[in-house]
């Protein structure tokens, strides 16, 4: 998995910290920037965090390349709606060669390991004998043109895809601003989300507060800030989730 910032508003802190002092502010927004100093920035940042007044943090947003992820993670990090993804293409781009993500607890087991590969070598197989079956079949529809195999083969892409695992890996360009990058912390950094997502998480969480350290100084799981609301479910970690996660043990 590899996942890296591209692009961010410039100066976030400074411009959530002038929408907000806008909602009070007589003067023009101009005079309003003027006055913020990064001490002023900072300040008020934090007090928007200790009163949990979370709207005026929409306005910064942060767009990641994420390459390495599985078609499994992808389906959960999509469930996260109010963000923008750019996604590569299974139609259109083929996935004779794919690649894929071995799970950690099958990496740790060399008789799920040799199976788990037997699987993705069979996947390669069928996947490539129904690319070449459905090309033939489309290039009737086709015939004349020059460009007609080009055009056959991604058609058949459409359809092959279908068998292609889960594991197989993906990437992708993705924007969220920075109070549903909160959201997303909350659930997925939190020990039960699945590993997988849970790693893109704190990837992202460390990309973001290298340059945002106060948007996201208490970001990550429910208990860094408080009691943690999985009940009987619960890691019963928190101390230690605080720790990692940058918060004093509470």
């Amino acid at each position: 998995m590899k996942v890296t910032l591209i692009a961010y508003t410039p100066e976030p802190e400074r411009v959530i910290a002038a929408a907000a002092k806008t909602c009070y502010a007589s003067k023009s927004v101009g005079s309003v920037l003027e006055g913020l100093d990064e001490a002023e920035t900072e300040r008020f940042v934090d007090m928007l965090a200790s009163i949990g007044h979370e709207s005026p943090i929409e306005h910064a947003s942060f767009t990641f390349a994420v390459e390495g992820i599985s078609r499994s993670c992808l389906a959960q990090l999509t469930r996260h709606r109010l963000a923008s993804y750019s996604v590569r293409s299974q139609r259109y781009v083929s996935e004779k060669k794919f690649t894929y993500v071995t799970p950690p607890e099958i990496e740790d087991c060399p008789e799920a390991l040799a199976l788990y590969r037997e699987a993705m070598e069979a996947d390669h197989r069928y996947y490539e004998r129904l690319v070449a079956l459905l090309t033939e079949k489309h290039l009737e529809s086709f015939a004349g043109r020059e460009d007609a195999k080009t055009l056959a083969r991604k058609k058949a892409q459409e359809d092959a895809r279908f068998v292609l695992p889960n594991a197989c890996d993906t990437q992708l360009v993705m924007t969220m601003n920075a109070r549903e990058l909160k959201n997303f912390f909350l659930h997925r950094c939190c020990s039960r989300a699945q590993w997988e997502i849970r790693a893109l998480a704190d990837a992202m969480l460390e990309e973001v507060r290298a340059v945002a350290p106060h948007i996201f100084a208490e970001a990550g799981p429910p208990c860094v800030k408080g009691a943690c609301p999985e009940g009987k479910m619960s890691c019963g970690k928190a101390a230690e989730m605080r720790k990692k996660y940058g918060a004093e043990a509470k």
